[in-house]
């Protein structure tokens, strides 16, 4: 009996996972059918999915029990939805107590789901806002708000498109899972693995060695996985082994992970699947977010590169000759693959085909051509069934957090309290530009930390980006603030997901893990603040080409230095506090100044002999 209902849960758990790949394939290619039964169906599959998977490896008797409450919860829930979805359409729909109470019901079997999903971190935050949305009449100062009764309340929240099923649903199920099916069919068709092979030879001679194969292997798959803590995991189980091997510490292998793999979610030309969020948010066209975004994720990498080198010239590491890493003419072919499917992307949106029918030709090319590559995988079975699984289990985790951000979303819209947040932040900042980004800077990673990177970002630019607009920073420029310092949360202790995922791989200490993931990765913390004071950095936002490149020259050296001061050379440490004031005079006192400290820096660079600096030494 055991057996047959553990093969009949399998079975249900692939039907699903099936379901959900379907419904995004025909989505894709034909459209949305309709928004009602899209979002909600979704959400009912993906959650139904995420319960019988872990009703599947859970054998204790009373969780089986909770995961069928609420499987129960969601299911009568969406039930009632449905009951009433034509006149929910229309907005001609009046609640009743029994709808108040199964759309209650609807709202915390989402937030359960959410832990089961991401674990506690966000689940929290979204049963706190609930409870704030309920009950923040009664709260002390400029919390409070003016109140709304409960049938308002699971109005927004559950029968409607302004609350778990609004814009991030939207967006997730009808662009962002096509991605997500991408990213699984290249696991598939293993170009992982040659990613990361690809950059273990292309860093073979560089003294860091396997530490920048780290940085160039996560920043190519980086940018299609929709997770910094999957990245980790996808290729740090390869990476951080053979950089502990070349000689570096535990926690310095599994910091250089979580560094690089926290930066693929900046990186175009899908970063982590952000990119579509925030071009439907901005109301910008997609290839004008992937061009602003392309020179801060080069200048990111190359400060990560650039602290890793530094960090490597006094460390004694083992210096035998490396292994010399070939080719086979199927891994060249499969790295071309890759390249053609994302230029088939690129070049399907220039061409004006949505994100989503662009997604699915990068998976149709991906997959006609991977195939042929390798026409034994068309017959194996376990190779299928692993990836049905992964794809429908990373896509049902994913709409169940934008169903937990939409409450959180629906609260903050109701109550006004992000505008009044703004409007605090305004307030004890006095006006002042740099107070108020230091003060927005902290509260990003504060709400960041413990979220995955389309949540953090959503919530932040909710609360955050009011306060950043009404100081007159551009709407890009606000976006990509508030989205670095989303990101960067998963490396800042103390809830940093991405190093605490590297951690255990490492053999390292978590907390010490992230204190050198931040210290490896801190010009990223830097890199926002050049958007607002050498905005014409971003590319396509409507500054001429000389001043681009002039801002982006002071942003590169203002980068190499404080990469280089994060890692001193030894007897050089007098020079630290030179070089960082250079950097401050480079990025934030107006061209004059910064010309003056680029002269200042060459002249450094020579003195210190940072000239070489292309070239680490011992090479």
């Amino acid at each position: 009996m055991p057996n047959r209902l553990s093969s009949s849960v399998s079975g249900l758990i692939l039907a699903l996972a099936s379901v959900i790949i379907v419904v995004v394939f025909y989505v894709s290619v034909f459209g949305v059918f309709s928004e009602s039964y899209l979002r909600v169906g979704m959400l009912l599959v993906g959650g139904l999915l995420i319960l019988l998977s872990q009703f599947e490896s859970d054998e204790n008797p009373i969780r089986r029990l909770l995961t069928l409450v609420t499987a129960a919860c969601l299911g009568v829930a969406v039930y009632q939805y449905f009951q009433a979805a034509s006149e929910i359409e229309t907005g001609l729909y009046f609640l009743t107590s029994a709808d108040i109470w199964l759309g209650l019901l609807g709202l915390i079997a989402v937030i359960e789901l959410t832990r089961r999903s991401v674990g506690l971190v966000m689940a929290v935050v979204a049963a706190i806002v609930l409870i704030y949305g309920a009950f923040g009449h009664l709260a002390p100062g400029f919390m409070r708000h003016a109140g709304m009764t409960s049938e308002e309340l699971i109005q927004v929240l559950w029968f409607s498109f302004d609350g778990v099923f609004g814009r991030p649903m939207a967006t997730v199920v009808s662009t962002i899972l096509i991605f997500i099916i991408f990213g699984a069919v290249l696991e598939l068709l293993t170009i992982d693995l040659v990613l990361v092979k690809l950059a273990l030879a292309a860093t073979g001679r560089v003294r860091s060695g396997p530490a920048a194969a780290a940085t160039v292997a996560s920043g190519l798959f980086g940018t299609i996985s929709g997770s910094a803590v999957a990245n980790v995991v996808g290729t740090g189980v390869i990476t951080i082994p053979l950089i502990k091997k070349r000689g570096f510490k535990s926690h310095f292998a599994g910091a250089v992970e979580a560094a690089a793999s926290s930066g693929g979610q900046i990186t175009p030309p899908i970063m982590g699947a952000v990119a579509f969020i925030m071009a439907d948010v901005t109301g910008q066209p997609y290839l004008t977010i992937c061009a602003a975004a392309t020179i801060p994720a080069i200048l990111y990498y190359a400060g990560l590169f650039m602290s890793i080198s530094s960090a490597a010239r006094d460390m004694d590491l083992e210096t035998s000759e490396q292994p010399k890493l070939s080719f086979v003419w199927r891994e060249v072919a499969q790295i071309i693959v890759f390249m053609i499917s994302l230029t088939a992307i690129v070049v399907a949106m220039v061409g004006g085909s949505s994100p989503a029918y662009s997604g699915f030709i990068g998976v149709a090319f991906a997959a006609v051509l991977g195939f042929a590559l390798k026409p034994d995988l068309l017959t194996n079975i376990s190779s299928w069934l692993k990836f049905v699984r992964s794809a429908g289990m990373i896509s049902a985790q994913l709409v169940v957090i934008v169903g937990a951000v939409g409450i959180i979303i629906g609260i903050l819209n109701l109550t006004g309290v992000g505008l009044r947040f703004a409007s605090l932040v305004a307030s004890y900042a006095e006006g002042q530009l740099v107070v108020s980004l230091l003060l927005m800077a902290l509260a990003c990673l504060l709400l960041g930390m413990g979220m995955p990177t389309v949540p953090a970002y959503l919530i932040i630019v909710l609360v955050m980006g009011p306060a950043l607009q009404k100081l007159g920073v551009p709407i890009i420029h606000t976006h990509m603030f508030v989205l670095y310092f989303g990101v960067l949360s998963a490396v800042t202790p103390p809830v940093a997901l991405a190093a605490f995922a590297a951690a255990p791989i490492a053999g390292a200490g978590a907390m010490k893990t992230a204190v050198e993931a931040s210290r490896l990765a801190l010009p990223g913390f830097v890199i926002p603040f050049a958007f607002i004071y050498q905005p014409a950095m971003l590319l396509g936002t409507g500054y001429d080409l000389k001043d681009s490149a002039q801002s982006i020259l002071f942003v590169t050296l203002a980068v190499l230095l404080i990469s280089r001061a994060c890692y001193p050379a030894k007897g050089k440490k007098r020079y630290v506090p030179v070089g960082l004031a250079l950097a401050m005079a480079l990025l934030f006192f107006g061209p004059w100044v910064s010309w003056i400290a680029v002269a200042a820096t060459i002249a450094l660079f020579y003195l210190v002999r940072f000239g070489n600096f292309l070239i680490p030494e011992n090479s």
